[in-house]
């Protein structure tokens, strides 16, 4: 079948270099340049032609074009990734303009919220199911190290921002548990442009690309264990001893239980390959283990959701059940989820306050990733632009920040103004991070190039 799919593929390519000469002489003339087919295969062919230079630059131009797409068909770029920000973006502009902010055709409802609630535990269980967890022991302590350097110093500058702004607070009282959670919003990592970035670059497999995807995996299962305890704790009823003790008992149950359920997955896996029942026996565990997490051990249901991801992530079919996860979540409660963002983001209340705490928010937020990662990279013996490198690819931002928000909405521990912020970081540090990243390698291939021509000539020299 590939063989087949590669010879077709190149029946394509050679049909199209046939057709070169006819679309670009269409294409002219659509543009009202108004050339002739034969001038148009002259100036191809570099051939003296009676043409204006207009039409000369428009022909070259065009064919430039065309040869850079047929040349670059198997380059991969950033370019649907984007998209797909741009899209999720999209849909929380949409439920804002829909929403009581701004026209006022949609009201928050109970359906609304369960629908939104089950997207949040669909797209974390597909981030679980996404882990690679041979890739994350293959790194094992360094990225660790890395991991948790990329928690503790955006969680302490979100709070120390949220306390710049609006005062100290003491600890244990409101205003000190959403200074918290501003840092916990800052904990999160999405790596999903970073990976398309080296991807492109060809750097995906080297040292740094590991370790960034290895990190960002742990870096999200720490947010995650540090807004369950900072939910817990926000909880009056709730002593913060039982909070710790609920945490390590849910997980030791989830990897008693985990431990279980993937021997009778890969049993029925083994079974039963690539049939309906797996999805849907695994959509049901997702759902159980999110209850069970709630409902008995006092933490968040996407925390269950992602540890049932993990669970499942290593079995054969795993790919099968994230692309029927996948139909569900981002055809339906997904767009859901995130329309519902843009109708709880309140901007009745922006003001410059906020405008001036969202864009400190976004600074800090980019820099304390690339501080906090790139200074434990290097303590790790990275060299310095390895360290930054790895610091710059933490630094982005997606669905896991606005599932955390949300999260932090529903239990009081955050403003819907404060959305705001949010947004704009996952917006500016998508862009970014990309660019950055270019530019960076691109610099050390410049590096690699002066360092090889000084060697020469010294070789020269001594001659």
């Amino acid at each position: 079948m590939t063989n087949m799919n590669l010879f077709n593929k190149n029946r394509a390519v050679e049909m199209a270099k046939r057709l070169i000469a006819d679309s670009i002489w269409k294409s002219a003339n659509l543009e009202g340049l108004g050339t002739t087919f034969s001038k148009t295969e002259a100036i191809l062919a570099n051939a003296p032609t009676k043409t204006t230079q207009e039409e000369v630059l428009f022909i070259v131009n065009m064919k430039r074009a065309w040869n850079f797409l047929l040349d670059n068909l198997d380059y991969p770029n950033c370019f649907m990734l984007i998209r797909q920000y741009n899209k999720v973006v999209g849909e929380i502009i949409a439920g804002l303009l829909i929403g009581p902010s701004v026209l006022g055709l949609v009201q928050q409802t109970d359906f609304l919220i369960q629908m939104a609630e089950i997207g949040v535990v669909l797209l974390m269980f597909s981030a679980g199911l996404d882990t690679n967890l041979r890739d994350l022991l293959k790194t094992g302590p360094v990225a660790f190290a890395i991991a948790c350097a990329g928690v503790f110093v955006p969680l302490v500058g979100g709070a120390l921002l949220y306390m710049g702004f609006y005062g100290v607070a003491p600890w244990g009282s409101d205003k000190f548990f959403t200074a918290v959670f501003i840092g916990v919003i800052m904990t999160a990592t999405s790596v999903s442009i970073t990976v398309q970035s080296l991807k492109e670059l060809g750097k995906l497999k080297g040292k740094v690309g590991t370790t960034i995807l290895s990190a960002a995996i742990i870096d999200d299962i720490i947010g995650i264990i540090v807004l369950t305890f900072v939910i817990g704790f926000k909880n009056p009823d709730v002593q913060p001893s039982m909070v710790i003790v609920n945490t390590i008992l849910f997980f030791v149950f989830a990897l008693v239980v985990g431990f279980i359920s993937y021997k009778i997955f890969k049993w029925v896996d083994t079974r039963y390959p690539h049939t309906r029942r797996i999805p849907i026996a695994g959509l049901a565990y997702c759902l159980a283990l999110s209850y069970i997490a709630e409902h008995y051990f006092g933490i968040a249901d996407i925390t269950g959701a992602y540890v049932a991801g993990i669970i499942l992530c290593s079995i054969q079919d795993s790919e099968y059940i994230a692309e029927k996860m996948d139909i569900n979540s981002y055809m339906l409660f997904g767009p859901v989820f995130f329309a519902s963002i843009g109708l709880k983001t309140n901007i009745d209340n922006l003001n410059i306050d906020i405008l001036l705490f969202s864009i400190g928010f976004v600074i800090v937020a980019l820099l304390t990733k690339i501080i906090g990662c790139g200074l434990m990279a290097k303590i790790c013996k990275f060299k310095a632009m390895d360290s930054l490198k790895i610091g710059v690819g933490m630094m982005t931002r997606g669905e896991v920040a606005l599932i955390v928000s949300q999260k932090g909405l529903a239990v009081g521990l955050m403003s819907p103004v404060y959305f705001t912020s949010v947004i704009l970081l996952i917006i500016v540090s998508s862009i970014a991070t990309p660019i950055i990243l270019k530019v960076l390698f691109a610099k050390e291939g410049e590096a690699k190039r002066d360092h090889a021509a000084f060697l020469y000539k010294s070789e020269r020299d001594d001659i």
